[in-house]
């Protein structure tokens, strides 16, 4: 019996509660809550256009990438990313990255790609320090990173910390569906964001500091 206990500490993540300073805790548990519900989703990566509806579309939940996993994580807590981008980007596309030869916003595909993502929360979150410290990541945080020399990728930082309890975990589909890995620091981190769409808790937790 004592080696099954010992065996199940081994396997199964510290969970730490932990939200920004500030902020309700309930932005960083609902958050953290339906990111770690993804992984329960079989999906196959398959970023190639789609046409879907607006607002609230989505392709379907059996393929995406690492940003559909962030824009459905975030619709349980009722915020369409999807909407958030358009509605910016289309009276600010100048400020919008111009990677794909687009003319004109384009409600498909605008907030699949992570250099909107980032440049919309810049423009409407939190931007956070891109540190070495694992106790400046905390649950309810995106992180953005370079993988392979030049790919875009993007993850929710979790409330569950890694096995030896020093790093907190990331939710992300890098390929392999959604998981949930100690991976915080495999990448150059190029973003550290807090966004909380129209709720109103990035003017409360700005007015704080």
């Amino acid at each position: 019996m004592k080696k099954l206990i010992i065996l199940a500490l081994l396997v199964i993540p510290v969970l730490v509660p932990a939200h920004r300073q500030g902020e309700p805790t309930d932005f960083s548990r609902k958050l953290s809550q339906a990111a770690i519900e993804r992984t329960e989703h079989f999906v196959r990566y398959d970023g190639s256009y789609r046409k879907i509806r607006y607002p609230n579309g989505d392709v379907s939940d059996s393929v995406g990438v690492c940003t559909d996993l962030v824009i459905r994580s975030y619709r349980k807590l009722g915020v369409d990313l999807q909407k958030d981008i358009h509605e910016d980007i289309k009276v600010n596309f100048n400020k919008y990255p111009k990677l794909w030869g687009l003319s004109k916003p384009d409600t498909n595909i605008d907030h699949r790609r992570v250099p909107n993502l980032r440049t919309l929360f810049k423009r409407k979150g939190l931007v956070l320090p891109a540190t070495d410290k694992p106790n400046d990541y905390v649950a309810g945080d995106l992180v953005t990173w370079t993988v392979a020399g030049n790919l875009p990728h993007i993850g929710i930082v979790v409330d569950r910390r890694s096995r030896d309890g020093k790093r907190p975990l990331i939710v992300h589909n890098i390929g392999q569906g959604p998981q949930m890995e100690d991976m915080l620091f495999e990448y150059p981190i190029t973003g550290h964001y807090r966004y909380y769409g129209n709720s109103g808790l990035r003017e409360n937790i700005t007015q704080q500091h």
